[in-house]
């Protein structure tokens, strides 16, 4: 290793992996990239366990357009990322989002996001209970009152393939990637300017991207300084039917969407299996190391609202289930992109509460322009700062899953 770097980003998953490659990539930043990461299998890494999908369908036009930029990213993925002849495909499964609602306060919010929505370019449509069964089959609809789906630029992907293609990438063009973890941050005044690894070096740092997902209060920590992140357990469970409905899709190539039901339970195909989970009814912070699944919520909760929706989902069986970490901000359950106000080359890429990985290539671009042009060139992410933090001004987003 060099004795110093430009940038040093802490933690390699899918934010770090998107930072480091679009600071390689970009032909004004002429310097030099270290990428860490304490555990290079990324077993627990939230990238590894998510749910690896990516919607439009949010309330605020910042995250439509995140949205936006990130599909088509993924689209142009495999010429983008290809190194030596070998070109990632990323499988994207353009089988959009599908939100139900039932009560009042739920249609006026799809109607309201679907102004929003529109208005910022993405393809979205609203149904009524008729159009909505017309359109699946499947699904009974009696008790809903509209649906909100997305025609085009949404749906799943390879989550590992992401983070792996941008990590590969950046090296190619120059970013030096090592497995080691930071156990402490170099401070002078109001800037950091040294790294120490767990191996035992100590190198110069210019600026310290904190991508440390749920971590990030740890790593923010050791520079003195705090954001409101902490790890929050999501459960996911694979589940199989003894009679698929895949067969009575009608839409988009005849292939299920991802539904988020009015109850909150969420499902998507996987392979000839589905994949599910919802929102836990108690959500308190957990241990940076508990990742037992909480199999009590497949029968409580996720079972019971995918049988009432769905005649097929009846007869299921669990086949695999893991838990994975929210890194949870919970100021306003949204991400902070930003430099620390005092502490200017402290920059944060926290707090995605659980759309890190659709919302890393719009974050890793940011970062890269912030440090290499002083402010964002393209999308604007001022409203989403550390700033906000302080003020305790929550960024306000009314789709959040």
């Amino acid at each position: 290793m060099r004795d110093g770097y430009d940038v040093v980003i802490v933690g390699g998953a899918v934010i770090g992996s998107s930072v480091a490659y679009f600071l390689a990539a970009n032909p004004d930043f002429a310097g030099t990239i270290l990428l860490v990461e304490r555990d290079p299998t990324y077993r627990t890494a939230s990238t590894s366990l998510s749910v690896a999908g990516i919607r439009t369908q949010f309330s605020n036009p910042i995250n439509v357009k995140i949205g936006l930029f990130g599909v088509a990213f993924i689209k142009a993925f495999t010429e983008t990322m290809e190194v030596d002849g070998d070109r990632p495909d990323l499988g994207f499964q353009e089988g959009g989002y599908l939100f139900l609602a039932k009560t009042p306060e739920q249609v006026a919010t799809l109607r309201g996001n679907h102004v929003v929505q529109t208005a910022n370019g993405a393809d979205i449509v609203l149904w009524d209970p008729a159009e909505l069964g017309a359109a699946f089959p499947h699904l009974r609809t009696g008790d809903l009152a509209l649906a909100s789906y997305g025609r085009a630029n949404e749906g799943w992907f390879s989550n590992t393939g992401l983070m792996d293609g941008c990590r590969n990438k950046a090296r190619a063009l120059g970013a030096e990637v090592i497995a080691d973890e930071v156990v402490a941050i170099g401070r002078t005044g109001n800037a950091v300017t040294t790294v120490t690894l767990k191996s035992g070096a100590t190198v110069k740092a210019g600026t310290v991207v904190n991508a440390s997902g749920a971590r990030a209060s740890l790593t923010a920590r050791m520079a003195g300084l705090a954001v409101p992140v902490e790890p929050r357990k999501r459960t996911l469970f694979v589940f199989d039917a003894a009679r698929s409905p895949q067969g009575s899709a009608t839409v988009n190539g005849g292939r299920l969407p991802l539904m988020i039901d009015h109850t909150g339970v969420f499902c998507r195909p996987e392979g000839r299996y589905f994949l599910s989970g919802c929102a836990p009814v108690e959500d308190p912070a957990v241990p940076f190391d508990d990742f037992e699944p909480r199999y009590e919520e497949f029968e409580e909760i996720v079972w019971p609202a995918l049988a009432e929706r769905c005649e097929a989902f009846e007869a299921i069986k669990v086949v695999n289930q893991w838990a994975g970490h929210y890194d949870f901000n919970v100021l306003d359950h949204n991400l902070i992109v930003g430099r620390h106000p005092e502490v200017t080359n402290f920059v944060f890429a926290n707090g995605f509460s659980g759309h890190g990985l659709q919302q890393g290539p719009a974050a890793g671009r940011a970062v890269s322009e912030l440090i290499t042009y002083g402010g964002f060139r393209t999308l604007d992410l001022t409203e989403v700062g550390y700033e906000r933090v302080v003020a305790n001004r929550p960024f306000v987003e009314q789709a959040v899953i």
